[in-house]
């Protein structure tokens, strides 16, 4: 479609109902890693990427129960294994995955998202902060391997731009860390407040989400979680232009 024609002057009336956030899904599907525990999640939107995720997901392990509105992941059963290489090159968010499983198993090797190279997309600012939580990386033959020599430890974090990405990474690897980490210049997207509200149902100490300063104190495991991802700004804004239109 080229493009939409409008004709105005009627009345409007009635309502809508607006889908779950696709960029609050795919990262709090991902922090099912983090835990041994069953994450039950509502509103889950049904496009592409998160299609893709799951299937990520399962590749790893990941039980997945899919109920009429609801999906149920199960990590107890999780293969550390290389991420699935034509899954990664479709879907730049599942870089996320790094700070789960280097919290939880103390290393992870994933292609690099689209195969681009480590400076020209803003991975470097994942791996920058996920190294100050005591993880190494090494860039060899297209993937990013990175390892824990014990256990992902505390840290101050002041990220040069308010990335959402390298914050839900850090955020989601922190919890699990030794001691308090502070991650300084945080984005404050409601997406970031919607991952950290999941993750403390979970069970994770967090302050400070839509600041721009987040603490989190790290705990040795999560528990069994019930969550309802917040509806996509981005769809409840283009329904209200297309009604202004």
């Amino acid at each position: 479609m080229d493009k939409l024609i409008i004709k105005g002057k009627n009345k409007l009336r009635g309502s809508i109902n607006v889908h779950g956030s696709k960029n609050s899904a795919l990262p709090i599907l991902v922090s099912a890693l983090l835990s041994d525990q069953s994450l039950t999640l509502k509103n889950i939107p049904k496009v592409e990427d998160i299609k893709n995720m799951l299937k990520l997901l399962n590749g790893f392990g990941t039980k997945i129960t899919k109920r009429k509105n609801s999906i149920t992941l199960n990590s107890y059963n999780l293969k550390n294994i290389s991420a699935d290489y034509d899954i990664v090159r479709k879907m730049r968010a599942s870089v996320l995955i790094l700070g789960p499983l280097l919290s939880r198993f103390g290393n992870a090797k994933i292609s690099l998202p689209g195969g681009c190279a480590i400076g020209t997309r803003p991975i470097d600012i994942h791996l920058e902060g996920l190294s100050k939580l005591g993880a190494n990386f090494k860039i060899e033959n297209g993937f990013v391997i990175g390892n824990v020599k014990n256990k992902l430890i505390e840290n101050k974090i002041k990220l040069p731009f308010a990335s959402v990405g390298a914050t839900e990474n850090i955020l989601m690897a922190s919890v699990l860390a030794n001691g308090e980490t502070v991650i300084d210049q945080a984005a404050r997207e409601p997406e970031i407040e919607d991952l950290g509200s999941c993750l403390k149902s979970m069970g994770a100490k967090i302050e400070g989400l839509g600041s721009k300063r987040i603490y989190i104190q790290g705990v040795t495991s999560l528990c069994e979680a019930e969550h309802n991802i917040i509806s996509d700004r981005i769809v409840a804004g283009t329904y209200i232009i297309l009604a202004i239109m």
